[in-house]
């Protein structure tokens, strides 16, 4: 046996160009591209914007407060902190933790869980993996009814009409509370230069870990009217997505899926598509 026999094969992006569209976690992906072999091209795509005239996060205080709340559902760790500080600044700390252990809280994986945690609150049910509005619904018809119940949604972004209509459907009076929204960023030179190596066929692999990402690329192919030459771009990329939630955002608009991970998490996404990406590209080409 040569000592070429023992070396072992380094499976990676292989020097492939990875794009992706993070915003807030945009540095963490650079470094997880390039430690995985690749040559990152990361344009932020979201922008938070707090909602200024925040009525409905404001309105679900007094309501909670005063009992008129029976289940809630928060679907985001961000969202679940930011609710928080808003009720924080408005109602003493302990009548809100009062309020909260008297009803039924429902969180949506964990990032929810984390934050309900960090404020000494726990779940009364936790939704499994892959966390998406399907197994949330499954998950809760499986634990109690909500017919007849009044339950409060912490949004995230953008609303989810299927997820509303399923427990309105169970016959639950719903009440959405969203927290924050996306917007574009101020600056979308970089994103229509990622966009434009795309379409030059200068990228091999995109990574999508948030279905509102999605939208936005749209939204500004439109403005462009870059999206038929977009799609055709797609043939010769591979398109990797975190996960179930974001890959019917990106089927919705027309793209492929052409790889999810073994969890939705986005170093796990990163190391599996780049062991993958080559050997995907072939057989797309």
């Amino acid at each position: 046996m040569t000592d070429s026999d023992h070396q072992i094969v380094r499976v990676d992006f292989q020097g492939l160009t990875v794009a992706a569209f993070e915003s807030r976690m945009a540095t963490e992906m650079i470094r997880l591209i390039e430690r995985y072999g690749g040559r990152p091209l990361v344009a932020p795509v979201l922008r938070e914007v707090s909602l200024e005239d925040n009525t409905a996060a404001q309105e679900f205080g007094p309501q909670l407060l005063a009992g008129r709340v029976d289940v809630v559902i928060f679907l985001t760790g961000v969202g679940t902190t930011a609710l928080f500080d808003l009720l924080k600044t408005r109602y003493p700390w302990t009548s809100i933790v009062d309020a909260l252990e008297g009803v039924a809280i429902i969180a949506r994986g964990p990032k929810p869980v984390a934050a309900l945690k960090a404020v000494g609150l726990q779940a009364t049910v936790t939704v499994p993996e892959p966390n998406t509005w399907v197994d949330l619904i499954s998950t809760l018809d499986q634990h109690s009814s909500v017919k007849g119940k009044r339950v409060a949604v912490q949004e995230y972004g953008v609303s989810n009409p299927d997820l509303l209509q399923a427990l309105e459907q169970r016959g639950a009076e719903v009440f959405p509370v969203p927290i924050y929204k996306w917007a574009l960023p101020e600056d979308l030179g970089p994103i229509r230069h990622a966009l434009d190596e795309i379409i030059a066929g200068c990228v091999h692999v995109i990574l999508v870990t948030n279905a509102a990402q999605i939208d936005h690329v749209m939204q500004v192919l439109e403005q462009d009217g870059k999206v038929q030459q977009f799609r055709e771009a797609l043939g010769k990329v591979v398109v990797a997505s975190i996960g179930p939630i974001a890959s019917e955002r990106v089927r919705h608009h027309g793209w492929p899926v052409d790889f999810e991970p073994s969890h939705p998490k986005m170093g796990i996404l990163v190391k599996e598509v780049s062991e993958q990406a080559s050997s995907i590209l072939d057989q797309k080409r």
